[in-house]
């Protein structure tokens, strides 16, 4: 049963990352004086989740691994559209 639960909470921690990425994601104001800072705050949260994500494939299920493979899609998708305003 540990085994599970490091599991499934590893596929918590890497879910929390994305969510934590997405949420500065949105919350950037392209034309304010603290953008630089708001940038370097979400690159920050993005390595963090992908690190999260890496650590939850090692040991997710079959289920679980689809699942973090989207959340890596997602990550790459913000990373893009982040680049392409730059």
């Amino acid at each position: 049963m540990p085994y599970h639960k490091d599991k499934q909470q590893a596929f918590q921690a890497a879910q929390q990352g994305l969510e934590d990425a997405q949420e500065l994601y949105y919350e950037i104001v392209r034309d304010s004086s603290a953008y630089g800072h708001q940038l370097k705050h979400l690159k920050q949260e993005v390595n963090e989740a992908y690190e999260q994500i890496q650590n939850a494939l090692e040991v997710a299920s079959e289920g679980q691994r689809e699942q973090l493979e989207r959340f890596q899609q997602d990550l790459t998708s913000m990373v893009t559209e982040v680049n392409e305003i730059e």
